[in-house]
């Protein structure tokens, strides 16, 4: 659709994304929810996300952890794991563990480098796509 862009990863998921990588003027970006739960957002209003940049290396290894992810989802599916073992098989944990640190340091909103925005997600049947509109700095 006109205007979406890619939503690459969905770390969080709470009644819509929360926290991720998606496109932002076609190039990723870290998105945060700045609310810390659904219920905190008044019925008259969207949910606002803050916007930071991030480099290729952060971007590939946000690839390489949404890859084990979708692994272990695809076989959580198919009944081929348990919930346990949540969020990477057992094959896989090794280096989802040494991802994590990486990615927790690297995929955080940078208060000097941050766009606000109201996002709209959109599912277009093969992958998740996110309308982004910018709040305008108050004054």
């Amino acid at each position: 659709m006109a205007d979406f862009e890619s939503v690459h990863t969905m770390t969080d998921f709470y009644d819509g994304p929360r926290r991720g990588v998606a496109d932002f003027k076609g190039a990723p970006h870290f998105y945060e929810s700045t609310f810390g739960d659904v219920g905190d957002v008044p019925d008259d209003t969207n949910d606002i996300f803050q916007l930071s940049p991030i480099t290729d290396d952060a971007f590939q290894l946000a690839l390489e952890d949404w890859a084990i992810w979708l692994r272990w989802q695809a076989a959580n599916q198919r009944g081929e794991t348990s919930n346990e073992t949540h969020p990477a098989l057992p094959i896989d944990r090794p280096r989802h563990d040494e991802l994590q640190p990486m990615l927790d340091r690297l995929l955080k909103i940078d208060p000097d480098n941050l766009v606000n925005a109201y996002a709209e997600f959109y599912n277009n049947g093969s992958q998740l796509e996110v309308r982004w509109t910018v709040v305008p700095p108050v004054a």
